[in-house]
């Protein structure tokens, strides 16, 4: 029941959105985080990764007008521009393609529970407490060494790691409540 209600709002939120651009703000609110997501995690690079996903927004804002409501989630339509957009990206740097689901341009189940559950990791990151999530930030996503951290933040390493070990515990148990 839950879920039909998504799809119903969602699909007045497009409708919303394709009658009066302005409102494409709220799509791009709710799928911002599963996009970064979904390229981050094939391109690696972030500069690369901020300039797809905004890439892909505008792509959706521009074309927007033939999106067609079937009852497939917009962020499967999404995932499949940043699919393209990454796809050409590599054909005109002259990469390789090493994902076949990026050539076919094909999105499976099981990568969009990936994308869904690294979407929730990054709004559960950005709700953490100051110091703990400037610890994550910089352990896992700048990968600082413990002593780096320390030292930027002018703290011990033991609080450091304590820090750390409160984020992480933290963040276990709002995934576990997230995923229930």
């Amino acid at each position: 029941m839950k879920a039909l209600k998504k799809a119903a709002d969602e699909r007045l939120l497009i409708e919303a959105a394709q009658k009066d651009p302005a409102r494409f703000a709220d799509l791009y609110e709710i799928h911002f985080e599963r996009v970064y997501a979904y390229i981050v995690k094939r391109v690696g690079d972030r500069a690369e990764t901020e300039d797809l996903t905004s890439e892909v927004f505008r792509h959706a804002l521009a074309h927007l007008d033939r999106f067609d409501w079937r009852g497939v989630p917009f962020a499967a339509w999404l995932y499949r521009i940043a699919a393209n957009l990454i796809s050409d990206r590599w054909q005109r740097s002259g990469r390789e393609i090493a994902d076949d689901s990026i050539e076919t341009a094909g999105v499976n189940s099981v990568e969009i529970e990936e994308v869904e559950r690294r979407a929730t990791l990054f709004r559960l990151v950005e709700s953490l407490p100051e110091e703990q999530r400037r610890v994550v930030v910089m352990r896992f996503v700048e990968e600082k060494s413990i002593k780096e951290v320390a030292r930027e933040i002018r703290k011990t390493e033991g609080a450091v790691k304590q820090l750390q070990f409160r984020a992480l515990s933290n963040l276990r148990a709002r995934m576990e409540g997230a995923d229930a």
